[in-house]
């Protein structure tokens, strides 16, 4: 017996569309885009809403006596030392001059140095410097864990903070070993913890800039936060690049 004697044409139509429809395999086909699974999230790379790469030379227009020269011993004036860090501050001398502690996550912004900063990797930002040669690792991958030793730079996670304009860059370093905060010994402790805004903007002449603005928080051997704001501007290319190494003894 055919059941479709007696209906019409458009009625036939109507009917095979239906039973098209009602097949799996078609479903599929006729839920098209929104059928699909989601594309996937932006890497930070291309979320970036500010772009850091490129070669940076530090511009020292404040704390030059402090940063430009080795302070002499005693000299940690405008740091909020605690007791404890004055007497180890005391203690340094100029033999340790140029030694690789002052060129720690806390203080190496603070240094008159070039940077080249690059992308390691989708979710990795690298901060190099040619002042004692040190490289940091700005780490975006919020499951990722920190190791079990501490290094000169520590572990530094990174968050883009707002979109453009007038985004920032977060990072918070931990993981830290003991170092200065400036080159004649003013300590700082492997309890540290370093947070750090960093901004680009162009001036009006069409230079392009970049902020540091480091707070340092120890437990041990500060009293109370220590900010310090360090800037940076953009050189057309790496051709004043000239790393050389601290002492590592």
């Amino acid at each position: 017996m055919r059941i479709h004697v007696g209906l019409t044409a458009a009625a036939c139509v109507a009917l095979a569309v239906t039973l098209q429809l009602a097949h799996p395999a078609a479903q599929g086909r006729a839920g098209g885009a929104s059928g699909a699974p989601p594309p996937p999230p932006p890497t930070p790379r291309e979320a970036a809403p500010i772009d850091l790469t490129g070669y940076w030379v530090s511009v020292v227009n404040e704390d030059y006596r402090w940063r430009m020269v080795t302070p002499p011993k005693g000299d940690y004036a405008s740091v909020p030392l605690s007791d404890e860090g004055r007497k180890i501050a005391d203690t340094w001398d100029m033999s340790k001059d140029g030694q690789c502690e002052a060129y720690g996550a806390a203080a190496l912004m603070r240094m008159p140095t070039r940077l080249h900063i690059t992308w390691e990797s989708n979710s990795v930002l690298a901060i190099e410097t040619d002042a004692g040669r040190q490289t940091r690792r700005l780490l975006f991958d919020r499951a990722a864990r920190p190791p079990a030793g501490r290094t000169l730079q520590g572990w530094s996670q990174a968050t883009w903070e707002r979109p453009a304009p007038g985004a920032s860059l977060k990072v918070v370093t931990t993981q830290l070993r003991p170092g200065w905060l400036r080159r004649n010994g003013v300590p700082y402790s492997q309890e540290t913890v370093v947070t750090e805004y960093i901004d680009r903007f162009k001036a009006p002449n069409g230079d392009e800039w970049a902020v540091f603005t480091t707070l340092v928080n120890d437990p041990r051997y500060l009293n109370q936060e220590f900010v310090t704001s360090s800037h940076f501007k953009k050189e057309p290319d790496g051709t004043k690049w000239n790393p050389f190494p601290c002492k590592t003894t």
